[in-house]
């Protein structure tokens, strides 16, 4: 039998699994307006949009699930889930600094809106999957906190 899964790390999957999902979702629709046109001349916005909201709602539906699935099981939540929950964020924030400062430069660089945009989404996506991956790590790997 393989190993029970905590339940914040069954969050942290679908956390992870919606992210990569629908920034595919998104850039396969963005993709596919540009056609063999230019892809920073496809519209891009309301696609951004729903990506966002959808992802959000699933993640919302996708953990409802997992809490009515899980009984008790989200109470125990003890330390180590917490310190893994820290570790992961800040290992996470790097990247979410690298995605503004890219974004910022690609501003001062005055480049079309598209890409900016694109900059801080990919910032965003990135950093969750950063985030994911560190906790994952953390809980298939052993964590020592420093």
């Amino acid at each position: 039998m393989g190993e029970l899964m905590a339940f914040e790390e069954k969050r942290t999957w679908v956390f992870a699994l919606v992210t990569l999902a629908g920034y595919l979702v998104y850039l396969a629709v963005v993709l596919g307006r540009a056609g063999s046109g230019p892809v920073d001349e496809a519209p891009y916005v309301a696609a951004m949009l729903w990506t966002i909201a959808a992802m959000v709602v699933v993640t919302v539906l996708a953990y409802l699930v997992i809490v009515a699935a899980s009984g008790g099981e989200r109470e125990l939540t003890d330390q180590r889930d917490r310190e893994i929950e820290r570790f992961g964020t800040h290992v996470g924030q790097g990247m979410l600094v690298l995605g503004a400062v890219g974004a910022l430069v690609l501003a001062m660089l005055e480049v079309a809106h598209f890409w900016i945009a694109n900059a801080l989404f990919l910032g965003f996506v990135l950093t969750s999957l950063l985030e994911s991956v560190a906790k994952l790590v953390a809980y298939r790997r052993g964590f020592q906190p420093w």
